[in-house]
């Protein structure tokens, strides 16, 4: 059993941020259009991504995943209930028949710095607390948001929960920090059996090599990547992950492979992690 997924490198709108439901449509038909049947769009878009909170995406997008018959993800800031200077980062995952599946709100770091007084997101960011995994008719699927990427205890938490799929959409240009980036999406997928996938926004006026980075990961490879705007698809083999999780490590594996099996049970041993602090904490 596969899935097709896309993730979608955005051109964004700064400048207009309402005319991105449009464009974010018209990129969701894009992927179906390629046989994607989940399909992520990046941090925040198509928003919205700072206040005040003028409009709202989701009906759109909603009645885009039941029209094009797929499981679509976008991401908003959403206010916190009661305390309307404080918002959620947040990703919605929508059905093929335009329900929400569920929310995953930014867990990391603890904030509020992160998102203030940017000249993108200017917003009283609020750290939420749960990692949810969702169940889809494909696969359990697992949400993160953008440098939540640098935190590998988010991501083998998911895949404790079942996650298979951890999608990872991100925001903007990642300059200096490109090759980590890369590095460490690669990393999540090879140290937790499991396929992890990343996007962004582009602006129009980032420079170089690293102006974007869209990636679908396996644990063994690469399954696809870009720098540019636009549609990215892969096909994730759900089958030979599930066997990577069940097998134990050693030469008893059927056939070659690129990664260690077994590593979410056969390698772990929390009694000698759990409660550990950095030291100075």
């Amino acid at each position: 059993m596969s899935v097709r997924i896309a993730v979608v490198q955005a051109k964004t709108d700064a400048a207009n941020p309402q005319k991105n439901v449009a464009r974010a449509v018209e990129y969701v038909e894009q992927a179906a259009a390629q046989g994607a049947q989940i399909v992520c769009l990046p941090e925040t878009y198509p928003g919205p991504w700072t206040t005040p909170l003028d409009y709202d995406a989701l009906p759109e997008l909603a009645a885009c995943a039941r029209d094009l018959d797929v499981y679509l993800i976008g991401g908003f800031i959403e206010e916190v209930a009661g305390s309307p200077d404080h918002h959620y980062n947040t990703l919605a995952l929508l059905d093929p028949d335009g329900a929400e599946v569920g929310r995953y709100r930014r867990t990391t770091p603890k904030g509020p710095w992160i998102y203030s007084g940017g000249s993108f997101w200017d917003f009283g960011y609020h750290a939420a607390a749960d990692l949810p995994v969702f169940e889809t008719k494909h696969c359990k699927v697992g949400l993160l948001i953008c440098s939540e990427v640098y935190v590998p205890e988010l991501a083998r938490v998911l895949a404790l929960k079942g996650a298979e799929i951890i999608f990872m959409p991100a925001g903007l240009w990642k300059r200096s920090q490109w090759d980590n980036w890369r590095a460490l999406t690669r990393a999540r997928a090879i140290e937790n059996l499991a396929y992890t996938a990343t996007c962004q926004n582009v602006l129009g006026h980032e420079e170089g090599a690293g102006a974007g980075l869209a990636m679908v990961c396996s644990p063994e490879h690469v399954l696809a990547e870009t720098v540019t705007e636009g549609i990215l698809v892969a096909d994730c083999d759900l089958d030979r992950l599930r066997r990577l999780r069940a097998a134990e490590d050693g030469p008893g594996f059927e056939e070659p492979k690129a990664c260690k099996a077994g590593v979410l049970w056969q390698w772990y041993q929390p009694h000698l992690y759990a409660g550990e602090r950095p030291q100075g904490s």
